[in-house]
C-alpha cells in the first residue's frame, strides 16, 4: 500500500506512552505532549486537538513532521487514540503509570519481566501465578486483580467515549457514578453526563447525543440545553433570568427554534425542574415586591426553594425574644469596661446594642473597623448570660481565624451540619437541630444561598443568629447575594462599623482598601518605603509577569524570610492569559519545585510533593471543600495515590480524582475569599479588564496581613477602582424578605 501524503509530507504512524503534558487547553483541545516511542531514544513531540490527554496514557496517533521555527521538530496529529500497549516497554510504562491500582513502576517491571508479552492475560486470567512473584502477597494480588477488572469496565467505556469524539479523563469518574450501566445510561440520555459528573459540561454530553444521533432540534437536547444556560448563570452567581433572555440565549447556543424552547421550558416547569416566578425590571436598588413593572424569569429549582427556605426560616427565626432575655445596654458596657481595659466606640456600642435587641442581626464594615472587637464583646455578654454560643466560618482557614480572635472553638459550616455521604445530606436540620442557643457566622459574604437555607434548618426554634462580614467583598462564588440581599432588605437589623482604629490606620493596606472602596487609586510607592503595601506600576503585561516571579522567588524571600510556598499567595483576577493563574502557576512551579520526584501528570496538571494545591470542588465524603488550600505530601506511583495535607489534616486522592484540585502559587481572587495570606502579590494588567471591580481589588487587598504587593498596568488598576459592580446578581432574597 503506498503511503498517505498531506502537504507533501508522508502521514506517519506511531504509538507510545504520554510522559508529560506539556500544555492543554480543556477550551480548544489544543494540546502539546511528549510522548515516548519504543525505538526513539528521544522523547518526541506532538500536537493536536483532543477532549482530555493524560500523563501515563499509552496513545496510538496518525500525523506529519512539522519543523517550528520557536519549538522544533513537532508531529502534528490528525488522530490521537489511546489504545492498549503492545510492546514490552509499552506495557511495562502502561501498567506503571498508575492507570492500574496496586501496580507502580517497580512491580509492573516484574512483572512484564516474569510473563512477557501474556501480561495482560495473566493478570485477567491467571492472577493466582502472580503469587510467585516476590513482595506480592495476597492483599496486593487482590488490590491488582479488582483493580484491572475496574480498569477494564473503564477501558469499555473510554473506547465508547472515543468512539463519539470524547476525551477519556472523565471515563473513571463515569464508572464510579454509574457502574457497570455506565454505556447504558449515557446512550440512553448522554446529556445526564452533565448533570451528574464533575468535569463533563454540556458541549461534551452534547457531542455524545449528536454523534448518537439524537436530532438537533430534539426536545431531549432543548430541555438539557435550557438548564444548561440556568447553570452557567449561576455559576456567575445568578439565581434566576428572565424567560425572554432565556429563551434568546438558548437559541444562539442550541440553533433551536424557539417554539420547541418554549415547549422544553414548558415541560421542565411541569417536572418540576424550573420555577416560574417574577422581579421587578429593575434589579437594583430597593424595588418594592409590589412593583407593577415586572418581568416574568425562571429559578432553577434548588435555588428556588433556598430562597424561599431562606427567607421562610429568617422570618420565623426573628419572631419573639432572645434566648438572652432583655438586657440593659449601659449596664453592659459599664460591665465590659470593668471586664477590661478597652472602651468600645460609638459606632461598636450602637452595633452590639443592634446585637443584642434582635434575634437575628448582621455586623458589617471593612478592614481596622473593630468587627473582632465588636463580636467579642458580644460574646462575653451572652456567655455571662449563660447563652451557649457556636462559631462557624464558611473555610477551613476562616475557621481557624475566627478561633484565633474569639479564643473560642469555631467549625467549618460543613463539619458543623455534619455531612452524611450516605444518605448525601446534613445530620443537622430542622429534625435534628444544633445545640446551641446563638450561632454566630463569620465572613457571611461567602455564603451563598443554598448553604444559607442549609444552615437556618439547623438554628433552634428559640436560637439567635449573628451574622459577621464584609458587604464591600466579592460575594458567595456560589449562587446568590446573601449578606448584600439581607442588608438591602431593610428586615434584618444592622450594625455598621465605620470608624478605622488608630492603629489600624498605620496600615497602609488597610488605608488602601479603604481608599480603593472610596475609589481612590493607589499612588506608585516611593523607593525604599517602609510600608506594608506596594504598589509597583509597570508599562504592560510581560513586564509585570518579569517582575511578579522575581518578587514571588526572590525579592521577598530574601527581604522579609518569607518561605514562597507556605507565607506567599498570589492572586489574579482571571484563570487565562500570561498574568493569569494558569499560566503563573505553570511558571511557579517550575521556578519553585522544578525538582521535586516523583511526580504524577493528570487533568493538564503536574504534581509533585511539596507543591501548593486548591480543592476545586465541595467533597464531603474527604471533607475538603471548594477554596481550601493544601500542600502535596507525598506521590505513591505503586498505589496511584497522591496524599495531600490541608490545616493538618491528610486528604489522599486516586489518580482519577485529581481534577478535584489544581495548583494555588496563583489563585484567582474568587478563590481567596474568607482567607488571610501573611502576603499576597496582585497581579493587574488590561488583559484582565472584563474582570476589573472595585470589589474584586478590595478583596484581593484585605487578603494581605503583612505585605500587599500590587504589581501591573495603571490604567488597568485605575479601571478596577472607577467601576463598581458591573452586574447585580439576579435574585430574589431581598424582596421575598419584605413580604
Amino acid at each position: 500500500m503506498s503511503p498517505q501524503y498531506q502537504d507533501h509530507q508522508p502521514v506517519m504512524r506511531f504509538e507510545g506512552s504520554v510522559e508529560r503534558v506539556t500544555f492543554h487547553s480543556p477550551e480548544s483541545g489544543f494540546f502539546v505532549i511528549r510522548v515516548k516511542v519504543p525505538g526513539y531514544q528521544d522523547l518526541i513531540t506532538m500536537t493536536g486537538n483532543t477532549p482530555s490527554i493524560t500523563g501515563g496514557e499509552y496513545v496510538e496517533a496518525e500525523g506529519i513532521w512539522l519543523n517550528d521555527p520557536r519549538h522544533g521538530l513537532q508531529l502534528k496529529c490528525q488522530t490521537i487514540k489511546t489504545v492498549t500497549p503492545t510492546s514490552l516497554e509499552g506495557m511495562e510504562k502502561y501498567l506503571g503509570s498508575g492507570m492500574v491500582k496496586g501496580i507502580g513502576p517497580h512491580f509492573a517491571k516484574k512483572l512484564v519481566d516474569a510473563f512477557k508479552e501474556s501480561v495482560f492475560e495473566v493478570i485477567e486470567s491467571e492472577p493466582e501465578k502472580i503469587l510467585a512473584l516476590e513482595g506480592i502477597g495476597k492483599k496486593r494480588l487482590d488490590k491488582i486483580t479488582s483493580a484491572w477488572a475496574e480498569q477494564k469496565i473503564v477501558r469499555e467505556i473510554m473506547v465508547f467515549l472515543q468512539s463519539h469524539g470524547v476525551g477519556t479523563a472523565r471515563a473513571v469518574r463515569i464508572y464510579k457514578t454509574y457502574g457497570d450501566k455506565a454505556i447504558e445510561i449515557v446512550s440512553q440520555n448522554p446529556y445526564q453526563l452533565a448533570l451528574d459528573i464533575h468535569g463533563i459540561g454540556f458541549k461534551t454530553a452534547d457531542q455524545i447525543a449528536l454523534n448518537l444521533g439524537i436530532a438537533a432540534d430534539s426536545l431531549i437536547r432543548a430541555r438539557a440545553g435550557v438548564r444548561h444556560v440556568l447553570q452557567e448563570l449561576s455559576s456567575q452567581g445568578h439565581c434566576a433570568r428572565p424567560i425572554d433572555t432565556l429563551m434568546q440565549e438558548a437559541e444562539s447556543i442550541l440553533q433551536i427554534d424557539s417554539s420547541i424552547l418554549s415547549e422544553a421550558i414548558g415541560q421542565e416547569v411541569n417536572e418540576g425542574n424550573l420555577i416560574p416566578d417574577t422581579l421587578p425590571l429593575i434589579p437594583s436598588g430597593k424595588a418594592n415586591i409590589h412593583s407593577e413593572n415586572i418581568q416574568e424569569v425562571v429559578f432553577l429549582a434548588p435555588l428556588y426553594h433556598a430562597e424561599c427556605g431562606a427567607s421562610r426560616l429568617l422570618l420565623t427565626l426573628q419572631a419573639g425574644l432572645p434566648p438572652w432575655g432583655q438586657i440593659d445596654c449601659a449596664k453592659a458596657f459599664a460591665w465590659l469596661e470593668g471586664q477590661s481595659d478597652f472602651r468600645l466606640s460609638a459606632s461598636q456600642k450602637e452595633a452590639v446594642t443592634t446585637v443584642l435587641n434582635n434575634k437575628v442581626s448582621i455586623i458589617t464594615g471593612g478592614p481596622g473597623v473593630g468587627k473582632t472587637t465588636t463580636v467579642n464583646s458580644v460574646l462575653k455578654l451572652l456567655q455571662a448570660k449563660k447563652c451557649q454560643v457556636q462559631l462557624c466560618a464558611p473555610t477551613g482557614r476562616a475557621a481557624k481565624r475566627l478561633t484565633e480572635s474569639t479564643g473560642q472553638p469555631a467549625l467549618t459550616i460543613h463539619r458543623l451540619l455534619d455531612f452524611d455521604p450516605v444518605e448525601y445530606g446534613f445530620k443537622k436540620n430542622q429534625d435534628n437541630p444544633l445545640d446551641c442557643d446563638v450561632l454566630v457566622i463569620d465572613e457571611i459574604s461567602m455564603v451563598d444561598i443554598v448553604l444559607m437555607n442549609q444552615l437556618l434548618k439547623a438554628i433552634p426554634p428559640n436560637g439567635a443568629l449573628i451574622l459577621v462580614g464584609d458587604v464591600d467583598q466579592l460575594p458567595s462564588v456560589g449562587p446568590g447575594s446573601v449578606l448584600a440581599d439581607l442588608i438591602e432588605s431593610d428586615v434584618i437589623a444592622v450594625g455598621r462599623l465605620t470608624e478605622i482604629f488608630r492603629q489600624a490606620a498605620t496600615s497602609a493596606i488597610i488605608t488602601t482598601a479603604h481608599q480603593i472602596n472610596r475609589g481612590i487609586s493607589p499612588k506608585k510607592t516611593a523607593k525604599g518605603s517602609d510600608t506594608d503595601f506596594f504598589f509597583i506600576p509597570t508599562d504592560g503585561a510581560e513586564i509585570a509577569r518579569t517582575i511578579l516571579l522575581q518578587v514571588v522567588t526572590q525579592r521577598l524571600p530574601q527581604k522579609y524570610g518569607y518561605d514562597p510556598i507556605r507565607d506567599i499567595q498570589v492572586l489574579a483576577p482571571m484563570n487565562r492569559g500570561g498574568l493569569g493563574v494558569r499560566s503563573l502557576n505553570i511558571e511557579l512551579q517550575s521556578l519553585i519545585n522544578r525538582n521535586s520526584i516523583p511526580q504524577v501528570t493528570r487533568f493538564g496538571w503536574t504534581y509533585a510533593p511539596g507543591d501548593k494545591v486548591i480543592q476545586t470542588v465541595n467533597n464531603y465524603d474527604k471533607e475538603v471543600f471548594n477554596g481550601d488550600i493544601g500542600q502535596v505530601r507525598s506521590v505513591n506511583l505503586e498505589d496511584a495515590e497522591l496524599m495531600a495535607v490541608f490545616d493538618d489534616r491528610e486528604v489522599i486522592y486516586g489518580f482519577s480524582e485529581l481534577d478535584e484540585i489544581s495548583l494555588a502559587y496563583a489563585t484567582s481572587i474568587h478563590k481567596s475569599q474568607g482567607s488571610e495570606y501573611p502576603c499576597v502579590v496582585i497581579p493587574m494588567a488590561m488583559q484582565h479588564f472584563t474582570l476589573l471591580e472595585r470589589n474584586l481589588l478590595y478583596t484581593a487587598v484585605t487578603r494581605g496581613k503583612k505585605h500587599v504587593i500590587l504589581i501591573g498596568e495603571s490604567k488597568a488598576v485605575n479601571m478596577a477602582c472607577r467601576q463598581v459592580k458591573a452586574q447585580k446578581r439576579m435574585t430574589k432574597l431581598s424582596l421575598r424578605l419584605q413580604i
